[in-house]
């Protein structure tokens, strides 16, 4: 059984992997749909890059910052996309393909949110039987704790069907913080992904220490707020999404990051840096 915390309350081109990236690689409920419009804020100032995880690639003197966590999104990003649960979700609430169902819910009476709300959890449950993980999920995970990387999740799901994909394919990786659809509020804003980075460094300064992993534009959006630096795993429904501002790297599967991490994090450069985009 993992170890998980679940709180109660409310995508590149790659580096040439070192051999122990080798070795390791051998072995929502959140619309998709166009979001409510909402104001542009000023690009917060954050590292978008960290030193190697490799010893034997780390520099004395490198001013790299050094990655002390990952951040990961559940459905689409640890386990394959269920975009279908979405229509279903929106038949059962009656509303159209151009409203947030969490903002749908909680903009209703309150003696009307519990049965909005486990009419999706029913939904969540019954496609959670079918969860296929991630190509490359184990062996990121399992390269990630070795290297003594933290892992936390930030959701829109709620608890029970993100237990059982953790129970199910990484049952003894641990993730700690759990952010589910009970913290409010949820992604798009940066609260989950700031609430981690004060678990994890127990101080202020946002998430310029972690990255966030995700696979739409709530999840590139949150962790840009929240200052991080952000990686989308790319499919064919998101892929417009590689070319976002808020989007510093684009992986294909997840276990890509690991010779990506063993090499250095860089991700999307500034307008008029001289160097080259890394997203690719």
């Amino acid at each position: 059984m993992p170890r998980i915390s679940i709180l109660p309350i409310k995508q590149l081109t790659l580096r040439t992997p070192s051999p122990l990236a080798r070795a390791w690689t051998c072995a929502r409920c959140s619309s998709t749909s166009p979001r409510r419009s909402t104001k542009m804020i000023d690009r917060p100032l954050r590292p978008r890059r960290f030193a190697p995880l490799d010893p034997a690639r780390q520099i004395e003197g490198d001013d790299r910052p050094v990655l002390k966590g990952i951040v990961f999104d559940v459905d689409g990003t640890l386990c394959q996309p269920q975009n279908y649960m979405f229509a279903e979700m929106r038949t059962a609430l009656n509303i159209p393909k151009t409203t947030d169902i969490l903002d749908h819910i909680y903009s209703l009476p309150a003696a009307e949110q519990e049965a909005a709300q486990e009419a999706v959890r029913a939904i969540e449950r019954a496609a959670m039987k079918k969860q296929r993980p991630q190509a490359g999920l184990v062996e990121l995970m399992d390269y990630l704790d070795a290297r003594g990387i933290k892992k936390g999740i930030c959701t829109r799901n709620f608890d029970t069907p993100v237990h059982h994909l953790l129970t199910t394919f990484l049952p003894s990786s641990r993730f700690n913080p759990i952010i589910t659809r009970d913290f409010r509020p949820p992604k798009p804003d940066p609260a989950g992904i700031l609430h981690i980075a004060r678990t994890w460094m127990r101080e202020g300064g946002g998430g310029g220490s972690l990255i966030m992993v995700g696979d739409s534009l709530d999840d590139m959006t949150a962790g840009f707020r929240a200052g991080a630096a952000t990686v989308l795993l790319v499919n064919d429904a998101n892929r417009h999404l590689a070319a976002h501002q808020h989007t510093d790297l684009v992986v294909r599967q997840l276990d890509e990051l690991i010779g990506v991490l063993e090499g250095g994090f860089e991700g999307r450069v500034e307008a008029g840096d001289e160097s080259v985009d890394a997203r690719g």
